[in-house]
């Protein structure tokens, strides 16, 4: 007899009222922003932005011109959202269709509507492709972001490497990174030229750290694992050194099967010097480990 109880879902009722409204806010300033980058710096000079959306830009040049890019972000990306609506939540997935209904319907008015040539140069950075590169990676990492920061993604691919990353034994981040090194390949093979897709590999860089310290924050925070006989001492020192607390775990050696113990303490990356100091004062011997920490939530 399985006395297993199933999951329980959340109720469509329950993840509706999820929703934030006021997200709609920064989500419709995302999507200009992402516009903005593409359609003025990347897209004039036939350079490719990432995932879906560079796909997009892609299949905008060798279509007949009433299948323009925001047809194919609407087109393409509606479709992988709405499949990983199971997985990513009712929320997830209302957030990152508007945003990409703001940044097709934005870079539509650019393209189409607005007395702006785009046609054959940036207007803000002409035909420097560096410059381009480097802007449209930046200001498209930044509508990005934002959209992450806020419940969303603003194309398909970040779905796409959740279903089938998994799937194919590989890590997110390297699927994403598979699928766009075939898609750059594809653009050069496409246009005969290897200087566009190459350019478009340093719009890709800048866009994803930019991502990374929009979501993540500017003052990234980093996790000192501290393995030591003195852990009260150190403790005591750190918590009057950075005015922070710290949490002591007991532990043996693995190898001596001493009694030792962790310190768990959170400092930022200006920090991390003061702490091993701090710590190989009072321990020399003290084992530490330095790791990234994504996001801190504290409770009052």
């Amino acid at each position: 007899m399985n006395d297993k109880k199933p999951k329980r879902r959340k109720s469509l009722a329950s993840e509706i009222k999820e929703i934030r409204y006021v997200h709609f806010i920064i989500l419709t300033l995302a999507g200009i922003i992402n516009a903005f980058g593409v359609s003025l710096f990347l897209f004039p000079v036939k350079l490719y932005d990432t995932g879906i959306s560079g796909l997009s830009m892609l299949l905008d040049q060798v279509t007949p011109p009433p299948l323009t890019l925001s047809v194919f972000l609407i087109v393409l990306n509606f479709p992988i959202f709405l499949l990983g609506l199971k997985k990513q939540g009712v929320a997830f997935t209302v957030y990152s269709l508007y945003a990409i209904v703001v940044y097709a319907l934005v870079s539509f008015l650019i393209m189409h509507v607005l007395p702006i040539d785009v046609d054959f140069v940036s207007p803000l950075a002409g035909t420097d492709l560096l410059l381009c590169a480097v802007f449209g990676g930046l200001i498209s990492g930044v509508g990005s972001g934002l959209t992450i920061r806020y419940g969303g993604a603003i194309d398909g691919i970040d779905v796409l490497s959740v279903i089938f990353a998994k799937k194919l034994g590989i890590s997110i981040g390297s699927f994403v990174m598979i699928f766009n090194a075939i898609l750059y390949i594809v653009c050069g093979i496409v246009i005969k030229s290897w200087i566009l897709p190459l350019y478009s590999i340093v719009t890709y860089f800048i866009g994803s750290k930019t991502i990374d310290y929009i979501v993540e924050g500017f003052d990234r925070s980093m996790c000192a694992m501290i393995v030591t006989t003195k852990a009260v001492e150190i403790s005591e020192a750190l918590s009057e050194q950075f005015r922070a607390g710290g949490t002591i775990v007991n532990a043996i050696g693995g190898y001596s099967k001493d009694e030792k113990q962790i310190i768990y303490f959170v400092v930022n990356h200006f920090q991390i010097n003061r702490l091993k100091k701090t710590v190989t004062d009072i321990d020399e011997k003290a084992f530490v480990s330095i790791q990234d920490v994504s996001d801190i939530v504290r409770r009052s």
